[in-house]
């Protein structure tokens, strides 16, 4: 299964919970309690998106994190390369020459071609847009072999 780590997805709700209140400087403590994940996590990925230039560090007592940019200008794909690193369906996808069988591999193209959509598709996806509620039901029926699986299967 291909998932995002959890870091990755820690990244990603941090964000969406900051952008709500763009100009706000928020403390590590603050980020921890909203989203409910341990303060030294937070702390790390603060440190993560900072040092990506996703956000800003404010030194001092009233110091803490504000959003670099507006959440308009901030793509999931961007935090989470800052956080996991270049988004990549395979490693042949995202760095060449680190697997014997890339010169005769018949995969490697039709991996490139899904690697640019899965990377043009969160490219695509705004943080403005991630933080705001979901407004419809995610429809979580799965198709597998031509026949209809649901979520309570």
């Amino acid at each position: 299964m291909l998932r995002l780590s959890k870091l990755g997805d820690y990244g990603t709700v941090m964000m969406a919970h900051m952008a709500r209140e763009p100009s706000r400087v928020f403390s590590a403590a603050e980020v921890a309690a909203a989203v409910g994940v341990g303060l030294p996590t937070v702390s790390k990925l603060l440190k993560i998106l900072a040092r990506n230039g996703l956000l800003v560090s404010h030194r001092g007592t009233k110091g803490g994190y504000t959003l670099a940019r507006s959440p308009g200008e901030i793509s999931i794909a961007q935090i989470i390369d800052a956080v996991e690193g270049t988004v990549g369906m395979t490693e042949c996808s995202v760095t060449v020459g680190l697997c014997a069988q890339e010169p005769r591999c018949l995969a490697r193209g039709s991996w490139l071609r899904i690697n640019q959509v899965v990377r043009s598709a969160l490219e695509g996806v705004r943080l403005a847009e991630f933080a705001q509620p979901v407004a419809t039901r995610i429809d979580l029926r799965v198709m597998h072999a031509g026949r209809r699986f649901d979520a309570a299967d």
